[in-house]
């Protein structure tokens, strides 16, 4: 398990669709924008969102059936178990990442609107940031949050169980 994102197929670590809800409770498939390549905990992860024994970060991001939202997933893979913070709001997560010529190319630390963490006692923290397709900023007090913030942590879970289980 702990050298399953080395040794699976990246089609097996970001899956092509992934099944959930929107934000609004309606079925959606989220569909893989991308993947960036490999990179430092650093460099993938904001400051608070990674403990140290961060060895290096896988990132993809999706977009859902209807083009109206994306998520960028991160995995920390770590020295051992463990996860950083979690704050309420637009706490520290994975740094979002766009792709040209789709969905998420206007996707960008200004326009996460939540983000969150999720670990186990395994090496693995999966993140997820979460935003509007259409490239609009964060606004402090958007009603939207919660329910972005829901759809965030529904990519976040189900790509940690895949890698735990």
């Amino acid at each position: 398990m702990p050298e399953r994102w080395h040794e699976w197929p990246v089609a097996k670590v970001f899956p092509g669709t992934v099944p959930g809800l929107s934000p609004s409770g309606a079925r959606v498939t989220y569909v893989l924008a991308g993947i960036a390549p490999e990179s430092s905990c650093e460099a993938a992860f904001q400051v608070a969102a990674v403990r140290p024994g961060c060895r290096t970060a896988l990132r993809a991001t999706y977009a859902d059936s209807t083009q109206t939202y994306v998520a960028t997933v991160g995995i920390a893979v770590l020295d051992g178990p463990g996860m950083g913070p979690y704050a309420a709001g637009r706490p520290a997560t994975v740094r979002p990442v766009a792709f040209p010529g789709g969905p998420a190319e206007r996707f960008g630390e200004r326009q996460y609107f939540t983000g969150v963490l999720i670990g186990s006692e395994h090496r693995y923290v999966v993140a997820a940031a979460a935003g509007y397709a259409d490239g609009r900023a964060y606004r402090p007090g958007c009603r939207t949050v919660p329910r972005l913030r829901d759809t965030a942590r529904q990519l976040a879970a189900t790509l940690h169980r895949a890698l735990t289980r």
